[in-house]
């Protein structure tokens, strides 16, 4: 599925984790994807609230939550500077479809990182 919102085509998703080399490409590359994946599920679906909101970004944490034992198979970690790049691009994307009253703290309330 094509992504319609034209704020979330042109965002270019983990930009600070490419560029740095503490982060492998190949794995923020599979972040991306989760990001992109959650974007179209909110097309798709179009939650009407925010609790409908938080289970699809709770349920993309949790595919985060996966993909530290291959950052850490790589050498890297969800660490500081990870966990608040992909904070803040879940709260622009609660943003960008209208849900600006979204806690970003809840939006990735499942996380381990």
């Amino acid at each position: 599925m094509a992504i319609t919102n034209r704020r979330i085509a042109e965002y270019a998703f983990l930009r600070g984790l490419y560029a740095d080399g503490y982060f492998p490409d190949h794995v923020v590359d599979k972040g991306r994807a989760v990001l992109v994946r959650l974007s179209e599920r909110i097309e798709a679906q179009r939650p009407a609230d925010l609790a409908a909101l938080y289970a699809l970004t709770q349920a993309a944490t949790e595919e985060f939550n996966a993909l530290e034992a291959e950052f850490e198979a790589a050498g890297s970690e969800i660490e500081t500077v990870a966990r608040e790049e992909i904070a803040e691009d879940f709260w622009f994307i609660a943003t960008a479809y209208g849900f600006e009253d979204a806690d970003v703290e809840e939006l990735i309330a499942t996380r381990d990182w």
